[in-house]
């Protein structure tokens, strides 16, 4: 049996801490797939020259944001790590090389969302960067490599925000999403759904939606891990969903 596979929007950190209908389906979620032996996450804020992994036996908690409230940055997630798992990417990605890495944790790409999904942070987790300096199908390649860990029973997370346009971004309540926002989310669901893999990769085509709704590829690039994983009949889910503040999109994506 494959472990599903999941993208989350992850959103505002302050949502590590909210209870709304992002966090709630994403602890509907954490209930209802099994649970997973081991995590593979790859973050939007871990966007660096070189793809690493984390080796740390127990990862630190990473807050990796400015001008939030204290209680934000006195959440940890003491989830262990996973060195063995860490050095098995090395073969999986092969021949690209990947560094192990000491020096980083989890950060709030990951810990946010884990922290409803799997609150008794009892499951190992370690993380992969994402290489800035490589393409979009650079990326899906590497996600096709990790699919194998599916069937041992450990989930591969990416989390990100298909759509993530801060200039744009507004704090009021029940802000209408931007139409350019609202288009592009449904042109990428469609893809998913119809298994069009090869637009989802070159989603630039989508012309001035794309430009606006992934100004830059951090947010964006994690999804296309989580969708290499996909298998010929499996099923694609959209669990969560909703525009946050007009211009952040909090769709989650479960593949089986």
């Amino acid at each position: 049996m494959l472990q599903p596979t999941i993208y989350v929007g992850h959103g505002n950190p302050m949502f590590a801490l909210a209870e709304n209908s992002y966090t709630a389906g994403w602890r509907r979620l954490g209930e209802e797939i099994p649970k997973p032996k081991a995590i593979v996450s790859v973050s939007a804020h871990w966007f660096v020259s070189g793809t690493r992994v984390t080796v740390n036996p127990f990862p630190k908690t990473i807050h990796d944001f400015g001008g939030f409230p204290k209680q934000l940055y006195e959440v940890q997630y003491a989830a262990p790590g996973d060195p063995d798992l860490a050095r098995r990417l090395q073969s999986l990605l092969a021949p690209v090389p990947v560094m192990m890495d000491e020096s980083w944790g989890l950060d709030h790409g990951t810990w946010s969302v884990l922290r409803h999904l799997y609150p008794d942070a009892d499951i190992p987790v370690i993380q992969l960067s994402i290489d800035e300096r490589q393409p979009a199908y650079f990326h899906f390649e590497l996600g096709q490599r990790l699919a194998p860990l599916r069937t041992e029973g450990i989930l591969i997370l990416g989390s990100g925000n298909l759509i993530h346009n801060l200039s744009r971004y507004t704090w009021e309540q029940q802000t209408e999403p931007f139409n350019w926002a609202v288009r592009f989310e449904t042109n990428i669901k469609s893809m998913m759904s119809s298994g069009d893999l090869k637009s989802l990769i070159q989603y630039e085509g989508l012309g001035q939606d794309a430009a606006l709704s992934v100004p830059t590829p951090d947010h964006y690039l994690p999804l296309l891990y989580v969708a290499a994983t996909w298998q010929q009949g499996e099923r694609i889910t959209f669990p969560v969903e909703g525009i946050d503040g007009g211009s952040i999109s909090m769709l989650t994506v479960r593949i089986g």
